[in-house]
């Protein structure tokens, strides 16, 4: 667990960036155990390369997406509404992580 500090999340790559990279990948490995490979990659690589995550306060934290995620990703079919279904589920796990990561809930950490 990392001593979290508001301010120094301001300058997350700096400060925070394998807490980060430990936030999204145990997200990642959690999801594509469950969810279809092949677009939990593509979440991956083709939106979530381009996601912001913010701390909100109160142990709270945010992703925000690139515009049009469903148009980013190739190479998968997926109906839209599965698409943000599980777009949604992604971002909601690796809210829960950095919550975990940074010591605002327990749960295990891979």
């Amino acid at each position: 667990m990392t001593d979290f500090d508001a301010e120094k999340f301001e300058d997350k790559y700096v400060h925070y960036f394998n807490e980060l990279q430990r936030a999204y990948k145990n997200a990642f490995n959690r999801l594509n155990e469950r969810y279809d490979s092949q677009l939990i990659h593509a979440i991956d690589q083709q939106v979530l390369n381009e996601s912001e995550p913010f701390y909100e306060g109160d142990g709270e934290f945010r992703v925000d997406l690139p515009e049009n995620p469903a148009d980013r990703v190739t190479g998968v079919l997926v109906d839209d509404e599965k698409f943000e279904e599980i777009l949604d589920i992604y971002v909601e796990e690796i809210e829960t992580e950095l919550r975990r990561v940074f010591g605002f809930e327990s749960g295990r950490e891979e």
